[in-house]
């Protein structure tokens, strides 16, 4: 069995979160690297990684890495994709994966003229639990797909210094949760939907603060995507079909759900682990290498990008 060895580039708080959850069979995490060695070094230590770069050219010219999982800020993602690509390494990068459609388009490009693995660590896409749900949509037995809604709001400091609120640092809602939200109507609906209608807020800074969007695809299938840094709201996905709705509740990375049905019955779904997250985008990114299972997410990670790119558009004609 080939053992498949991984380089994490960016050391961020979402490194810290794979690094530690880290755990597949066939897989290591072999090198990390950062802007300075020493923030290198004080990682690869803590986490026990044998190998640590003071530049993230350094661990891509490393013949030994087969996978980079790319964690730097959104904006950067695509100078550290294209690099990887070229040096002929598989890559795994945070969502939300590219800035637009333009970048997501030259990324899957390189990817296939080189025959190599592209995919967006994306939870909705990897969780077992969404394979589950989707199975049961798919089964008929809840009728006909109607409606979605995708709400998150998440309390952020009201700071025009926090990258949340940084347009140099791509901050704002719907990069950061949004890419959340839509991901999770477009798993569920059957076709790519077109934005009917958005309406945003906009911070000081310029970035989006809250908004709203509605989605309607050709099977008259529609969502309801709710945005907002500056209030909280539950995470509560709801799926609602003719003869009942799912709800999903913690969305990004659930492991239970509910459905309800019209006669007043309802049935407990649980599938995979919360805590295992993470693993599953390495699963399935190893599954994706060898072959074994198509690597379908990046399609719908492409129809997100799309939608987001359309959002900000109808936001820059308001």
């Amino acid at each position: 069995m080939k053992t498949y060895h991984w380089g994490i580039v960016g050391l961020g708080e979402i490194a810290h979160q794979f690094a530690q959850t880290f755990n597949h069979s066939s897989s290591q995490l072999t090198a990390v690297a950062s802007r300075t060695q020493e923030k290198a070094d004080e990682f690869a230590k803590h986490y026990q990684i044998p190998k640590s770069y003071g530049s993230y050219d350094a661990l891509l010219a490393d013949p030994t890495i087969d996978i980079i999982y790319i964690a730097v800020p959104n904006r950067q993602h695509i100078d550290y994709i294209l690099p990887a690509l070229e040096a002929g390494k598989h890559v795994l990068c945070e969502k939300a994966i590219t800035m637009n459609q333009a970048e997501l388009t030259r990324a899957v490009q390189l990817a296939e003229k080189n025959n190599l693995i592209l995919a967006e660590a994306m939870t909705i896409f990897n969780m077992p639990l969404y394979q589950q749900l989707r199975e049961i949509a798919d089964s008929g037995k809840l009728g006909k797909l109607k409606m979605i809604q995708a709400p998150f709001g998440s309390y952020k400091e009201p700071d025009p210094k926090n990258r949340f609120f940084n347009p140099d640092l791509a901050g704002g809602a719907l990069l950061d949760i949004g890419t959340y939200a839509v991901s999770f109507a477009r798993y569920f609906l059957n076709a790519q939907p077109s934005v009917i209608a958005s309406n945003v807020l906009p911070f000081e800074t310029g970035v989006d603060e809250q908004s709203v969007t509605i989605l309607r695809n050709n099977k008259n299938e529609m969502a309801a995507i709710t945005l907002t840094f500056q209030a909280k709201m539950p995470k509560l996905g709801v799926v609602a079909f003719e003869n009942g709705y799912i709800t999903v509740p913690e969305y990004p990375r659930a492991d239970k759900a509910e459905i309800y049905y019209n006669d007043g019955t309802k049935e407990f779904i649980e599938s995979g682990d919360t805590q295992e997250a993470m693993n599953y985008e390495i699963q399935n990114m190893v599954a994706f290498i060898e072959g074994t299972k198509p690597n379908k997410s990046l399609y719908l990670t492409i129809d997100v990008i799309q939608i987001l790119d359309d959002m900000q558009k109808a936001w820059a004609a308001q």
